[in-house]
């Protein structure tokens, strides 16, 4: 391996990150903003038909969060070819899945906005959208652990070159589609769906190439059936609770995306528009806590316990601080900023407001992303699990019945949920990291890559 924890540095890792978060995130806003050109009701519609997708990309997450660990670790502990059969392994378990979630979002998908209590003037276009882009789902499977596979080599800056690529031929697709120019059709949300479908698939085409062209041996094909099988076991013990979290999380994104929709269309237009510049704010702590998890698998790989400790407290003080700055900077320019996207006042007005709370959820959200996601590379990753559930459910749920229905806050006792639920986990992770429990979960064997409990 040409790189390794010792010259792989936090800033080298994180700035492609974030250059590829945010391109991700500019791909969803392209379609949003472009959208609101076409029609408001489409943003809507595309804003539930995406919370649904959410939940699906997440169940894919649960193979690509392990991988990443794992191959982190083993190139750690200079286990190469075992990083490579953990490799191929889990791009064809993300396909198989993949393939299967698939197959459920084509059958069922208007069962599924249905369930999500959508308006019915929204069903044919959000059906149209949960359809195209569902049934391909199973390729965003294999750019997500073919990303995670780059990244946990080093290669972090060739996965945001393609990325950028993907974002070009998504938004040239976009504009043919919406603005029908030299005499394209008009498809509006299905022509977005359409766009980001195939831009996904040349991603994934150029991802496979990269990697083989930087890691050879990266995916060992001839060896493919002597793989130990106790390399789809460790995928899981890991992934499977990883997932859990991150599943929960946009579970319960879905059961308060149904109350938002008893508020009405407006409440979720305005929903989607904040949510998509908030995006904005914690791509930075997104993008660190990515870097951060690949530094402390490679340190725990290599058995250097309290570097990744204090690796994770210095990466939780930047987010915290850039988190904040961000928030306050979004704050002042939140007016000009919702107009991009509407002109309609209340949805401004309204927009605002979410926005100046964010000044408050942002550093919470920090303690999150940087802190379990440090948990997650040691192996310690149950435990985010259970107090994810706990506290996703127990106060962000409960709470925005509370105060955005029963008490008729609306949007307002909705955002105040999230700040409840961030905080609130978020000193229960840093409580955990800084208890060390976690430190017996990271020893690696000689004969074993890796130790799980």
């Amino acid at each position: 391996m040409k790189k390794n924890a010792k010259n792989i540095t936090l800033f080298a890792l994180t700035w492609p990150i974030f250059i590829e978060i945010l391109l991700h995130m500019l791909m969803g806003n392209a379609d949003t903003l472009m959208l609101s050109q076409y029609s408001d009701e489409s943003v809507a519609a595309v804003g539930v038909s995406n919370q649904i997708l959410s939940l699906i990309i997440v169940m894919f997450g649960f193979v690509a969060t392990g991988t990443a660990i794992l191959v982190a670790q083993n190139l750690g502990a200079e286990r190469k070819q075992a990083a490579g059969e953990i490799s191929l392994i889990s791009l064809l378990a993300n396909l198989l899945f993949g393939i299967l979630l698939s197959l459920s979002i084509w059958i069922f998908n208007e069962d599924l906005l249905l369930l999500m209590d959508l308006p019915k003037n929204l069903l044919t276009e959000a059906s149209s959208y949960l359809n195209i882009v569902g049934g391909f789902a199973f390729i965003q499977a294999l750019i997500m652990t073919a990303g995670a596979i780059i990244r946990s080599y080093g290669y972090t800056k060739d996965a945001m070159y393609i990325t950028i690529g993907m974002n070009i031929l998504n938004v040239i697709g976009n504009y043919l589609f919406i603005f029908g120019p030299f005499g394209v059709p008009v498809l509006g949300v299905e022509g977005v769906a359409y766009s980001t479908t195939i831009s996904r698939l040349l991603g994934f085409v150029v991802l496979v190439i990269v990697l083989f062209k930087r890691v050879p041996d990266a995916l060992p094909f001839k060896g493919l059936f002597k793989i130990p099988m106790k390399h789809l076991k460790d995928l899981l013990k890991i992934g499977i609770p990883s997932a859990g979290e991150h599943l929960s999380y946009n579970g319960s994104q879905m059961v308060i995306t149904y109350f938002i929709a008893i508020l009405g269309t407006e409440a979720l237009t305005t929903k989607v528009y904040a949510q998509n510049l908030m995006m904005f704010i914690f791509l930075f702590s997104v993008a660190i806590s990515q870097g951060t998890q690949i530094l402390i698998g490679h340190m725990v790989g290599a058995q250097k316990i309290e570097e990744a400790y204090q690796r994770c407290i210095k990466s939780l003080k930047i987010a915290i601080f850039i988190s904040v700055l961000m928030a306050i900077l979004f704050s002042f320019l939140s007016t000009p900023l919702m107009k991009i996207f509407t002109s309609n006042q209340e949805i401004i007005n309204l927009g605002c407001i979410l926005i100046y709370l964010t000044i408050i959820l942002e550093p919470g959200r920090s303690f999150n992303l940087v802190v379990i996601n440090a948990l997650r590379a040691t192996g310690d990753v149950k435990f985010p699990v259970y107090m994810g559930i706990l506290s996703m459910w127990g106060v962000s749920v409960t709470l925005s019945y509370l105060l955005g229905i029963h008490f008729g806050l609306g949007l307002i006792g909705i955002w105040i949920s999230f700040i409840a639920d961030e905080w609130l986990r978020g000193i229960i992770m840093l409580h955990r990291w800084k208890s060390r429990v976690w430190i017996r979960k990271t020893f690696i064997k000689n004969e074993d890559p890796i130790h799980l409990n």
